[in-house]
């Protein structure tokens, strides 16, 4: 099993990597992909990404996409099988998480998906939608900062998705980023299923604003 201090959200996680193959369904498809331990959801989809991949919008068919906290990738690899002419980035800080959405990525065909560490993305990238079932558990400030960092890099016009647990903060993260994003920005609640809420932030169609 895996180390007791080696957590999903670590850099370079300690544990044995243990692999397995996991039987979903993504984009309508019931495909075979690779896992492993010292991954988040290393076992199965995880229940709020489920709800997130069945209750957004179909995504636009181009244009530059990222997935925040990938793990082995179901989102960013759902997101390369719809819009296979889109451009899809996937940011984790675990190594193993890169390498498993990578290698799913490959498998399944969806060539334009890149898994890369947070520094990697070019500062000047600036991103058409945004679908993330963000890593919660690593504790409300640095989940801020998390999303403050990639959030204000929506393109005008464009949206984000985040699932969240109702029972892990849903309503007062959504009254955080109401309060905290500009005024560019409009956030709401999209949909409730399964005990997780889906926030939906937009961003109008502005100049840029910076976020303090």
């Amino acid at each position: 099993m895996p180390s007791p201090t080696s957590h999903y959200f670590d850099t370079d996680p300690t544990g044995p990597a243990r692999t397995r193959t996991l039987r979903v369904n993504l984009a309508g498809r019931d495909v075979e992909i690779a896992s492993a331990d010292g991954v988040f959801s290393g076992d199965r989809l995880d229940p709020g990404t489920s709800v997130l991949l069945r209750e957004v919008p179909h995504p636009p068919t181009s244009g530059t996409f990222l997935d925040i906290g990938c793990g082995w990738g179901p989102i960013a690899c759902t997101l390369g099988m719809l819009s296979p002419e889109a451009d899809v980035i996937a940011v984790d800080v675990n190594r193993r998480s890169r390498e498993l959405t990578a290698t799913n990525a490959a498998t399944l065909g969806c060539t334009r998906v890149q898994a890369l560490a947070p520094e990697e993305v070019p500062e000047e990238t600036r991103f058409d939608l945004i679908w993330s079932n963000p890593p919660i558990r690593i504790g409300k400030p640095a989940l801020h900062a998390l999303l403050l960092t990639w959030l204000p890099r929506l393109s005008p016009s464009a949206d984000a998705y985040l699932v969240v647990s109702k029972n892990l903060g849903a309503d007062s993260l959504q009254t955080w980023l109401t309060a905290t994003l500009p005024d560019a920005f409009t956030v709401r609640r999209a949909a409730t299923a399964k005990g997780f809420r889906i926030l939906h932030v937009h961003r109008d169609s502005e100049t840029e604003t910076a976020c303090s």
